[in-house]
């Protein structure tokens, strides 16, 4: 075998390594969202901790390679980022996402063969970019993954309407992502070819661009939430802010004015009642819950309604007396 040959090789062998490596990690944190938004249901929160997460190792791997080669690594200014990295990045937030979002309304089969079709706006987008060239190994790609999805959602006794189109929508950005994360690499005046320079200067962006989406449907749900913050009691949350305060004010001389610690009481007075109403609320939906499977459960209803009637009777005794 020749040396141009063993190259060749070698280079088949490392891209197939590669692609397993891919559907390896693809096909585990699939399954560990899935398990992950059962238990905490906020998607978008978590997929800002993780573009917070990859930013930060893309920055150490950056630093330590630049230690090891004793070269500059590729840096882009805040002008060039937004004028050629920000459509890539918006559309990578909102695939990762939606596609997160969607967990909490499909399973995990009826989101990968949705999923699947991210193949096809790909297809699209590449060709509206001038990447792929018309053929028909194309035309018969698109319909047998999109006669195979049809066929998997049609009349679907498991199928979600608004999970559906949550996975659709993050695949048709996907289609955008891929392509556009493909012009963006190639581009040699850029010194965006490294994957981890690339995400480096795409998690930023890719962070503004899905906060306001976080902020609009999840910030208020997640501020309140006890899956966070644990308060079970107000009693808790009142006394954690009031020392906070009070070392503030001791420690580090923060200065209260009269007026501030008024407004510290109104706002306590605001979460008391919040509190208030969340148990009445917890306390009336437990007892429409109880008289719901009351009435489901024929035996149940019959002892209720036997000891109202024996409450009724034991009334009307002591009321006879008094009659007389």
């Amino acid at each position: 075998m020749t040396a141009a040959g063993g190259a060749a090789l070698g280079r088949a062998a490392l891209a197939v390594a590669l692609v397993l490596l891919y559907y390896g990690f693809s096909i585990g944190i699939t399954f560990y969202n899935k398990w992950l938004m059962k238990s905490f249901p906020f998607p978008l929160f978590v997929t800002l901790l993780h573009l917070l997460l990859i930013f930060g190792l893309s920055a150490l791997a950056r630093a330590l390679a630049r230690c090891r080669s004793g070269r500059p690594r590729a840096a882009l200014s805040w002008a060039d980022c937004l004028r050629r990295a920000a459509p890539a990045a918006l559309s990578t937030s909102l695939d990762i996402g939606l596609s997160n979002w969607s967990f909490l309304y499909v399973t995990v089969s009826l989101y990968t063969m949705t999923k699947s079709s991210a193949i096809l706006f790909i297809l699209l987008f590449s060709l509206l970019f001038k990447l792929e060239e018309v053929r028909v190994a194309l035309v018969l790609v698109v319909l047998l993954i999109a006669g195979g999805l049809f066929m998997f959602t049609y009349k679907s006794t498991q199928f979600n309407a608004q999970g559906f189109v949550l996975v659709l929508c993050a695949s048709f950005l996907g289609g955008i992502r891929w392509t556009l994360m493909q012009i963006l690499m190639q581009k040699a005046e850029l010194g965006l070819q490294n994957p981890i320079d690339t995400m480096f200067h795409l998690q930023p962006l890719m962070f503004l661009g899905l906060f306001p989406l976080f902020a609009v449907f999840e910030g208020l749900p997640l501020s309140i939430s006890e899956k966070l913050f644990r308060f079970h009691e107000a009693g808790m949350l009142f006394s954690l802010e009031i020392c906070i305060l009070l070392l503030a004010t001791r420690l580090l001389g923060d200065h209260l004015s009269l007026l501030n610690w008024l407004g510290f009481a109104v706002c306590l007075s605001g979460i008391s009642l919040h509190v208030i109403l969340k148990a009445m609320n917890s306390k009336g939906e437990k007892a429409l819950k109880l008289h719901k499977e009351a009435s489901s459960d024929p035996d149940l209803e019959l002892l209720l309604q036997h000891t109202e009637h024996g409450e009724e009777e034991e009334e009307e005794d002591v009321e006879t007396p008094q009659e007389h």
